[in-house]
């Protein structure tokens, strides 16, 4: 049998549209696709293209409260109703600023979400499923948060335990945000393991992801968070990670994993301040698809998240679904591709390479060795309470 990649996409995403000053641009799934496209991978063998559905208001409604989700149905028909008060929902001028469309926009992005991981479960051919549009990591059960309306990876997860009760999921986030709606959503759960790497919420939106939350009750121990310091380079990002996931994953021996694979750690991006480039997510998703293979039935249901430069988001996410297709790219740009970032995308610079290195962020720390001396040492500290903490609890 030949294990074939579903990938999850529709022009309508660009529904969900906070308008042209907010920093979430459907632009950037445009501009993943095209470069999809152009650099050969929407026609390789192994590759499927699926078109979503929206999600039904019974399955969204499995994480988020019917009054939530009826407020978010009413704002969407009319933006201007004044019989609720969106604030308390967490909706309107700011992170989610209210638009006509946003529930359907919102449930399609769920709806795609479920299409993955339906896809994964139930399918024999497809191993794993990218759906870009997904990864709304921050939406909680009664509002909406950080540019996040439904919680689509919540949504999804739920729909996998329609399907087998007791399934195992790991659930790995990489995005720069803590993802605290999918930690908190399945707190007390122990079948879902969420593993959370992010800039330390002592410097950044949500303010979470300590290194003490670690579950309650039957969940006490399946929850598991390193938040990392600002100007974390590459070396030492890819050094943790490949540290400490797989052992986890190996422990914990999910049924599948989900990935949540925000690229907004990157040196450039304008609401953060790490210091990765696009050849460290080519490392991680390296690392990745090895644990799926080896620790996690090899099933991979893989959405999008955070990300703000329309330059980088393409690259990096094109840069995963090679590697779940088995495909090595050269580091070159397509010029057709190139030529159309220059006419959409005249405020950032232009690249020219597919993965960058971001030696500048290597060379401030050099200069200064007091402060990767205490960079190196916080990383040391998670590894040694991933060794003595995090592993032990799965196992106790």
């Amino acid at each position: 049998m030949v294990d074939k990649i579903g990938l999850i996409y529709t022009s309508r995403y660009m529904e969900y549209n906070f308008g042209p000053d907010h920093p979430l641009r459907p632009l950037r799934l445009k501009l993943t696709y095209s470069l999809m496209d152009k650099l050969g991978l929407l026609n390789h063998k192994l590759l499927e293209i699926f078109e979503p559905r929206e999600a039904t208001k019974e399955e969204i409604e499995r994480v988020h409260s019917s009054d939530y989700v009826d407020v978010v149905k009413k704002l969407s028909t009319n933006p201007e109703d004044r019989s609720v008060q969106p604030y308390i929902y967490g909706l309107g001028p700011g992170d989610n600023p209210i638009f006509k469309g946003m529930y359907e926009a919102s449930a399609l992005v769920c709806g795609a979400s479920i299409k993955a991981a339906e896809l994964v479960w139930t399918d024999n051919e497809i191993v794993h499923a990218f759906n870009p549009a997904g990864g709304l990591h921050h939406a909680l059960k009664n509002k909406a948060s950080g540019f996040c309306i439904f919680n689509d990876i919540a949504v999804a997860i739920k729909y996998l335990k329609t399907l087998k009760k007791d399934i195992r999921i790991a659930y790995l986030d990489i995005d720069c945000h803590h993802g605290d709606g999918v930690q908190w959503l399945f707190y007390d759960d122990p079948n879902v393991l969420t593993i959370s790497f992010h800039q330390s919420g002592k410097f950044l939106f949500p303010g979470s992801g300590n290194t003490n939350e670690f579950g309650e009750g039957n969940g006490k121990g399946f929850s598991i968070n390193f938040p990392l310091l600002p100007g974390t380079t590459n070396k030492m990002f890819v050094k943790l990670f490949r540290y400490c996931v797989p052992r986890i994953l190996e422990v914990y021996a999910p049924d599948l994993l989900f990935t949540q694979l925000g690229v907004d750690m990157h040196y450039n991006d304008p609401l953060t301040q790490m210091g990765l480039s696009i050849s460290a997510y080519r490392d991680i998703a390296q690392t990745m698809e090895s644990s799926v293979s080896d620790y996690c039935q090899n099933r991979w249901v893989a959405v999008g998240g955070g990300g703000y430069l329309m330059t980088v988001v393409p690259r990096a996410w094109t840069i995963f679904l090679a590697r779940m297709l088995g495909v090595e790219l050269e580091n070159e740009l397509p010029p057709s591709w190139i030529k159309e970032v220059k006419k959409l995308v005249k405020y950032e610079d232009t690249p020219y390479l597919l993965w960058d290195r971001n030696d500048s962020s290597e060379k401030d720390l050099l200069s200064h060795p007091e402060i990767a001396k205490k960079m190196i040492e916080y990383n040391n500290e998670l590894k040694l309470l991933c060794d003595e903490k995090y592993i032990p609890n799965l196992t106790s």
